[in-house]
């Protein structure tokens, strides 16, 4: 557990970590502000750039009675923040096999039926710290669009905080990404060429190539890397 870090710099603003105050500079992150508090961070780090959603942060500003949620990443702090971090979000998770399921409607609904319980209210999208329509592709979900919950989904990182606001007790984030689960494997269009090229791989064509990549430095792999040849739109 950190110590409370005193400060006597007018340049530094007042934060509170799980309820106790720390003074830290202006311009940190909520993640680097509680290891300057001197936290030492174990869980709920991931990988520091806002991409896998480990960090969930729920957070009120001293004077403002709005719930705010962020990553902690991402998210710069500011005086009189409150902060408590939810790493994970204890959601309802389907077990199944993506290769025994059928790409329908019926298959969401059987496996989360709670899709169907959707006020439409937004609090979901409200919460998104990617600022993704939750709401948007919930709507498409009770339609039983695939294509359109499994697209608007896209950027979606996992992190839950859509399932922490949800008044009908939905997991917005595991409903989609069996929507796009689904999608991938049975609906999206084939790319021959891939699979073509997987073979290729699987039988050995690029092997000596690969080893000489495997071998060169950082330089000389950005110059190859820019050199490539690049398949047209």
């Amino acid at each position: 557990m950190a110590t409370e870090t005193r400060v006597a710099d007018n340049k530094m603003i007042p934060i509170y970590i799980m309820g106790k105050q720390y003074l830290v500079p202006p311009a940190l992150t909520i993640m680097k502000a509680m290891e300057y508090a001197g936290y030492k961070l174990i869980r709920g780090v991931g990988c520091r750039g806002g991409f896998c959603g480990a960090c969930g942060t729920a957070y009120r500003i001293q004077g403002d009675p709005k719930l705010y949620f962020g990553l902690a990443c991402q998210t710069v702090v500011q005086p009189g923040m409150y902060l408590a971090q939810l790493p994970f979000f204890p959601a309802r998770r389907e077990t199944y096999d993506i290769s025994q399921l059928e790409p329908t409607a019926t298959t969401l609904f059987s496996l989360y039926p709670e899709v169907l319980r959707c006020l439409g209210c937004g609090a979901c999208t409200k919460a998104c710290p990617q600022e993704i329509d939750v709401r948007d592709y919930m709507a498409a979900a009770m339609r039983g669009d695939l294509a359109k919950l499994a697209d608007t989904s896209f950027d979606c990182i996992m992190c839950g905080l859509c399932a922490a606001r949800c008044p009908a007790e939905e997991a917005q984030y595991n409903i989609a990404i069996l929507a796009r689960r689904l999608y991938g494997r049975y609906l999206a269009p084939r790319s021959e060429h891939l699979e073509r090229r997987l073979e290729e791989i699987e039988t050995g064509k690029f092997t000596v190539d690969l080893e000489e990549l495997k071998g060169l430095g950082e330089e000389e792999l950005k110059v190859r890397y820019k050199a490539r040849d690049i398949e047209p739109k």
